[in-house]
């Protein structure tokens, strides 16, 4: 089902100055390592809980640079001049360069390097500007969280992996990226999307706030796999219990892509998209979850951790980005 792996190994030929950031400090990197797609906020645990993922499973990491298009104009500190809507996402004009040019005059290249693999962690809404047949914003008020800069930086990290045959994954907002890039349909607001359908809806793919200052905790629920898939290869079982799920966004439909649905969840009746690969890629995999958050629960010691898949369950996946098993499992596919 994967491509052929001579098209793609990717030989990770480190650099004695290649650093990887931990904390304060700086490490050397020895063997390979996994880029992490760039992010301004990386205070947040979305992006926190990767790293102690990764360095779990044994691995190194490092923050890639963001990536800004030649065709917008940026300050010294990375902002956009132009091009940002009054709600923080990206204007229509500025997405059809993006859309349109892709990687294309960009730092892309040069951002992406020499790692073996890139993740791309959750986080904000992205621009519907950017959707394949762009969409007007959802329109509801409690629910405006977007970053132009980090839209264009993914949009283009992400571009040119696929171009370039660099492995991916992406967990939740990494997921619609990928979906995004490769022309799925989006579900703006999933409490929406089940109000549109005329089918109750609980909020089981994130918690509501018990109030405006609380934290908004995980919703865990089961996810249904495709036996012929990299999840299944991760996980070895077609039914993946205690997912954390944190979204309010999804992938409608992926009719016309090059995308194939490996995982999904039913509430309510109505199935929803969990999980999607790139078969015409050596290993394009996003997850609409956090495996990350269920690992670093167990980490803490958390009271809710056992809602979570267990831990080695969620560490397996990372030990398999580490250990890079996606081109031992393509190589097994050529054979």
């Amino acid at each position: 089902m994967k491509k052929t792996i001579a098209m793609v190994l990717v030989t990770v030929l480190m650099l004695a100055a290649f650093p990887v950031c931990e904390g304060e400090n700086l490490q050397i990197l020895r063997g390979p390592v996994i880029g992490i797609a760039w992010r301004s906020d990386t205070d947040s645990e979305f992006f926190t809980n990767i790293c102690r993922a990764i360095e779990s499973a044994g691995g190194e990491w490092v923050l890639l640079s963001q990536v800004q298009s030649a065709d917008l104009e940026y300050d010294s500190e990375g902002h956009l001049i132009q091009g940002v809507t009054a709600l923080g996402s990206l204007d229509e004009a500025s997405a059809k360069y993006v859309r349109v040019n892709t990687w294309h005059d960009s730092n892309a290249a040069e951002a992406v390097g020499n790692v073996g693999i890139v993740l791309f962690t959750g986080g904000e809404d992205i621009s519907p500007s950017l959707y394949f047949s762009p969409e007007p914003w959802h329109g509801i008020v409690e629910e405006i969280d977007f970053c132009a800069e980090r839209d264009v930086s993914d949009y283009l990290t992400m571009t040119y992996c696929l171009d370039h045959d660099i492995p991916i994954m992406g967990f939740c907002r990494g997921m619609q990226m990928l979906s995004v890039v490769s022309g799925a349909e989006v579900i703006q607001d999933v409490p929406a999307y089940f109000s549109e359908l005329g089918v109750p809806y609980g909020y089981e793919h994130r918690n509501q706030k018990a109030t405006p200052d609380s934290y908004r905790d995980y919703a865990p629920h089961d996810v249904q796999i495709v036996s012929d898939s990299f999840l299944y290869e991760m996980v070895r079982s077609n039914v993946l219990t205690g997912c954390p799920s944190w979204h309010h966004q999804a992938i409608r439909n992926v009719d016309n892509t090059r995308l194939v649905i490996t995982g999904i969840t039913e509430t309510n009746g109505v199935q929803m998209i969990e999980a999607v690969e790139r078969t015409d890629k050596t290993f394009a995999v996003g997850l609409q979850f956090h495996p990350e958050a269920a690992l670093v629960k167990h980490l803490e010691n958390a009271d809710n951790r056992n809602d979570s898949m267990d831990y080695d369950t969620a560490l397996s996946i990372f030990q398999w980005i580490v250990e890079e098993r996606y081109l031992e499992q393509d190589a097994a596919d050529a054979a």
